[in-house]
Order: structure tokens, then sequence, then C-alpha cells
């Protein structure tokens, strides 16, 4: 019996040696295990999945003339004037906060900070132009066209000149 005892213990006890050969083969294998995360997180595709800049934003019929309507979701404001559709963005240029329409006061006001954008043309205004306030550029207009279905089409990743023959869209 003290034979059994004795060679049981020698199974449990174990040499410095293969206790630092554990110890360094389980830290390669954590090692390795680490480099294998990081390079399947450097080699998968660290892509953006945005929305198309480009906004539907239905018939001309929806829009009564002389009217304003903001897209909350798309950030643009749609106006129906005189001249024909054309598209503002509603992102103020001072610090990137949505704009509200005011048609009490006729204008475009910022709620951050009180910047405030005309919307139709006033002497020497043209609709975005700045009236008051922080802001240091006017709201840019927008790229508007109508598709093969009669919808309106706004880009919001295109600005296009104000007051322009090409910058209106005549239903």
């Amino acid at each position: 019996m003290p034979d059994e005892i004795k060679n049981a213990n020698a199974d449990e006890n174990v040499n410095r040696r293969q206790f630092f050969t554990k110890l360094g083969l389980g830290s390669l294998g954590i090692a390795a295990a680490g480099t294998a995360a990081f390079a399947y997180q450097f080699l998968d595709p660290n892509v953006l999945y945005e929305p198309s800049p480009v906004v539907n934003a239905g018939k001309p019929d929806r829009y009564p003339l002389d009217s304003v309507t903001l897209d909350v979701n798309s950030g643009i404001y749609i106006i129906h004037s005189q001249e024909g559709f054309f598209s503002l963005s509603a992102v103020c240029t001072h610090l990137g906060c949505l704009t509200a329409w005011k048609p009490e006061l006729n204008m475009i006001a910022c709620p951050c900070h009180g910047s405030k954008f005309a919307v139709w043309e006033r002497a020497n205004l043209k609709p975005g132009d700045k009236i008051e306030g922080p802001a240091p550029k006017p709201l840019p207009w927008k790229r508007v066209w109508l598709n093969d279905d009669g919808d309106l089409l706004v880009d919001r990743s295109t600005d296009v000149p104000p007051m322009q023959r090409d910058s209106f869209v005549r239903v």
C-alpha cells in the first residue's frame, strides 16, 4: 500500500520544469487566441451602413403653393414657391441643430442659439440666407428633381447654387 500512495503522489507532484513548461504553453495559447481575435477584427470590413442620401419626398400635389414642409427624418425642407419646388437643409450651419419653421415669423429659426434664416425672397435676401444669429453660412440648397413616376426626389449630399433657374423644379 505504501507503494501505491507513493506512485499517486508522484503523479500529483509536478516538478519545476513541468510547471514552467505548462505555464509557458498556456501563455502562448492565450497570446495566440488574442492574436487570432485581433486578426479577425482587422480583416472583417468596417463598413457604416447609412441610409441613402436621396430622399423620396412624394408627389408634388402633396405640397400646397407657398408651403414649407419639414422632413424631420431626413433633415430637409421642401418648399413650394411661385418659381417651383426647392429644398433647403434643415440643419443649422452653426452647430448642427435641427431648425424649425416658424410660420408666424415667416422664417426658419434655430432653437439652440437663435440663428434665423429667410425662406422667401426679400430685399437683398435669398431663401436660406442668414437674417441674424451666430450661424456662419446660409442654409444650403439641395438638389431636387422629378423621377419617372412623378415623385419629388431630394439629394441631401448635393448642394446647388441658390436662386438659379435649374435649382427649381417646375411642375
